[in-house]
């Protein structure tokens, strides 16, 4: 049995859309888009999102590499990764653009 391969581009945009596939998440960086700088405190008393959960999403949101964050105690200061924004930006558009010529799904 062969093994399929997927390219680097497929795998990149299942990551990023994974990290993206919960509310939480989306109200996250709905949230730090909207910040003029990097946010520091807790994300938890500003979105309605309980504290026990913040942690997990802001993790998933990093592995996928979608915001960036660094403990300076107190608090935990997040930022959007603008180079990753930029090419999880550009790999969703390639691929909500292909197949917009087709009006039919099937063809009979």
């Amino acid at each position: 049995m062969t093994q399929k391969q997927y390219t680097p581009q497929q795998e990149q945009l299942a990551r990023f859309a994974k990290a993206m596939g919960h509310p939480a998440r989306v109200a996250i960086l709905d949230f730090l888009l909207k910040q003029d700088t990097c946010f520091f405190g807790d994300i938890h008393e500003v979105l309605p999102i309980a504290k026990a959960t913040v942690s997990q999403h802001l993790k998933e949101l990093k592995d996928a590499g979608l915001i960036q964050g660094e403990i300076e105690t107190p608090k935990v200061r997040y930022c959007i990764n603008r180079d990753n924004w930029q090419i999880a930006a550009q790999l969703f558009a390639a691929f909500l653009a292909k197949n917009t010529a087709k009006k039919e799904c099937c063809a009979e």
